[in-house]
């Protein structure tokens, strides 16, 4: 049986929502399924999040106001909340993997800093070579549909090919969610849902069907590539 990780990191739950739907999709093709997080900083003068903490006996400010920044700490507390009980990504889950799909959101078109870090803290993995070959799929979040979903996934493929790994994206022939003129996430690069500006949005229906489609098209890669003898 093929071995297909999940591995994500997720702020205000978006990302969690779309790595359950991704994980559905690669067991649906007959694959084992590990999902796994990648942990918050541990102190919380390094999270991002804890900028939208309102203080207590301070106007918010227009800014804030727009941005809905006291609701979206709630959120971000909760949606902590809510992953506890998933484990924490190791390099021995990336070594178990045939095909790994990352999950991460938007950070000025880039993966974030936590997840930035758990690949150099894999500088083992990568001198031994264990993900050279394996099939890699991204998805993400972004507020909208113009703060950089899909140039995350452009620029998250450049570790994972020093890695030595293998990019699958999403073709328009499966995803005919594509041609639309709505706002919504997905592309041939990967899936993605939009958050909104004050991540008040939850992921479409849409959205979850094309990363569940992500998560099936990397393990009928890694299985194909495995029963090639391509991968061990």
């Amino acid at each position: 049986m093929t071995n297909l990780l999940v591995v994500y990191y997720s702020a205000y739950g978006h990302v969690f929502r779309m790595a359950e739907a991704c994980a559905a999709g690669a067991e649906a093709a007959g694959a084992a399924v590990r999902t796994v997080r990648i942990p918050e900083m541990e102190s919380p003068n390094d999270r991002t999040p804890y900028l939208d903490k309102p203080n207590p006996g301070e106007a918010l400010s227009s800014l804030q106001r727009r941005f809905k920044t006291d609701e979206r700490f709630q959120k971000y507390e909760a949606a902590l909340a809510a992953q506890r009980d998933v484990p924490i990504a190791t390099n021995d889950d990336l070594r178990w993997a045939d095909g790994v799909v990352w999950g991460f959101p938007t950070y000025y078109g880039m993966m974030p800093a936590q997840v930035k870090l758990f690949l150099e803290f894999a500088g083992e993995v990568s001198a031994e070579g264990a993900l050279e070959g394996k099939p890699a799929g991204v998805f993400t979040s972004a507020g909208s549909i113009h703060t950089g979903h899909e140039a995350t996934i452009l620029t998250s493929i450049v570790p994972l090919l020093h890695f030595g790994m293998i990019f699958v994206g999403l073709p328009y022939s499966e995803n005919p969610e594509f041609l639309t003129a709505d706002a919504i996430g997905g592309s041939p690069y990967g899936a993605s849902t939009l958050a909104g500006p004050d991540s008040s949005l939850t992921p479409d229906a849409r959205e979850l069907t094309i990363a569940s489609r992500l998560g099936g098209r990397v393990a009928n890669v890694a299985d194909a590539l495995k029963a090639r003898g391509f991968i061990d």
